[in-house]
């Protein structure tokens, strides 16, 4: 079995011949591309709104939050009780 493995690796191999693509390959591949078309569009598109968006917000002259804004929920933090692994 070792003997299999090393004329494998040693063997010289030749050029790479590419398999031709079947049917079922070429339409997988083509819609792929499309999806990949039409997600790429999707973003542009979100963009575009986004920065209309911004835009409005800009001419309504619309100024951000005074506050900084906090990742925590106001009021007392919850009390944490240790659990029994730990000390």
């Amino acid at each position: 079995m070792g003997d299999q493995v090393q004329e494998q690796s040693t063997g010289v191999q030749g050029p790479h011949v590419p398999e031709p693509l079947g049917l079922g390959g070429f339409f997988g591949s083509v819609l792929y591309g499309i999806g990949v078309s039409l997600g790429l569009a999707l973003l542009w598109v979100m963009e575009i709104f986004r920065n209309m968006f911004f835009h409005l917000l800009d001419s309504l002259n619309v100024k951000p939050r005074r506050r900084h804004a906090s990742a925590f929920p106001p009021g007392q933090p919850r009390k944490r009780t240790n659990s029994p692994g730990t000390s």
